[in-house]
């Protein structure tokens, strides 16, 4: 359910709200917030609410730190891990300057900015995430470890796997929420696990990620467990993907999803810096069905995009070269504008990879593009890219850059 600010404010009274959490971003994707009284809401609402700016990493220093938080209304959701008397609610924010110039290290206004884009051009586009973890135990000081919470494997059950009373309160949680998962499994790692997301508009699919880090990290915590969301958290295990769905309307037919595949495969190289921001990323390409080349096909999880089995009114491609630790507002903007390029350009398609190419041989994969091999790869990419400068700030550029 999508609120009004007059429906927020009688919310908030009626229900007995205590505080409210106004949350944003960093530019890495990291949420933070500032909890305010139900008093305050209404200059909230109005004028916004002040912040210091030079804490957060990238957002400006000491000289020019105040920030203004702007809530969205139709992002108010319960959280309902905390007391049921004096209840806690949250909304995702904008931020502007003081003036009320949008800031342009504003990750959720980036996407805002690429749905409003696509709309001007006549199209409107669906995002669905599939996020893998890792569950780890604690030690007896109540620090992480790197002992896995089972030693299962891909859809094993219990007892041996130990997940699936997390994942299942994981998910009853969300749906208190308003998010709707899709399915849940243990993935192939021990200890791995993945719960899957219904498609959303995109910037609900992004605010939805976001939510969804926090539920399953104050799920672990509250049964003692930790929770790794990290590209490659075990070296000799499989990594953690980020699978990002997507499909295209109007006109949702494969010629269409042949030219969005084309404009992301294109682009993806100057986009990996931002699907892939840390150099943990890159120990996870090229094996456990995670991508190594520029490709595609149907079906085939060796492959950077494919395009699953489904039925011809629900297709969709799938991109699978993103790890969690991607912002999900900057990784969903530069897929908007890759894909509407290819639509735009009616940009031709290579021929479909249909072989196994983590088993294939040098000569076989003789042609195909690699992936950047690490961070300083992808940032060089990146920095040279028009097509990076064009849909990023440079101010976010250079904080990627020089991380």
């Amino acid at each position: 359910m999508k609120y009004s600010k007059e429906e927020v404010m009688q919310f908030v009274q009626e229900e007995d709200v205590k505080f409210i959490r106004l949350a944003f971003c960093d530019v890495f994707g990291r949420q933070k917030n500032i909890a305010i009284m139900p008093s305050e809401l209404s200059r909230a609402f109005e004028y916004g609410i002040a912040f210091d700016a030079s804490a957060i990493t990238g957002f400006g220093d000491e000289t020019h730190s105040d920030l203004l938080l702007h809530p969205d209304p139709e992002t108010l959701m319960f959280l309902p891990w905390r007391p049921e008397h004096g209840k806690v609610v949250r909304m995702f924010t904008h931020i502007t300057y003081p003036d009320g110039t949008p800031f342009e290290c504003d990750t959720r206004d980036i996407l805002r900015q690429a749905i409003a884009d696509a709309e001007k051009e006549g199209y409107s586009f669906a995002f669905g995430a599939e996020q893998e973890f890792y569950l780890f135990l604690l030690d007896d000081k109540g620090k992480p470890t790197k002992t896995p919470y089972d030693e299962a494997g891909y859809m094993d059950i219990a007892p041996d796997d130990r997940g699936e009373n997390i994942r299942r309160e994981i998910c009853l949680t969300l749906e208190q929420m308003g998010i709707k998962p899709e399915s849940s499994h243990h993935e192939e790692g021990p200890g791995q696990n993945e719960i899957d997301f219904r498609y959303s508009d995109p910037l609900s699919a992004a605010d939805n990620t976001i939510t969804f880090q926090t539920v399953v990290k104050t799920v672990a915590y509250r049964n003692g467990l930790y929770v790794d969301f990290s590209p490659k958290p075990l070296a000799d295990q499989p990594g953690n993907g980020f699978h990002v769905n997507v499909s295209v309307s109007p006109g949702n037919n494969i010629q269409d999803m042949h030219y969005m595949i084309a404009g992301i495969l294109n682009r993806v190289c100057e986009m990996t810096a931002f699907l892939n921001p840390t150099e943990n990323s890159y120990a996870r390409f090229g094996e456990n069905k995670a991508p190594a080349f520029v490709s595609w096909s149907r079906e085939n999880r060796s492959q950077l995009v494919r395009i699953p089995a489904t039925p011809e009114s629900s297709k969709r491609a799938e991109l699978r070269s993103p790890d969690p630790s991607a912002n999900p507002y900057i990784a969903f903007a530069l897929v908007i504008y890759a894909a509407l390029e290819g639509l735009k350009d009616k940009a031709e398609l290579m021929p479909a990879a249909d072989i196994n190419l983590f088993y294939a041989d040098e000569e076989t994969v003789k042609p195909y593009k690699k992936l950047p091999q690490t961070i300083k790869e992808a940032c060089a990419v990146a920095g040279s890219s028009d097509f990076i400068k064009a849909h990023i700030p440079e101010k976010v550029l250079q904080i990627y850059c020089n991380q």
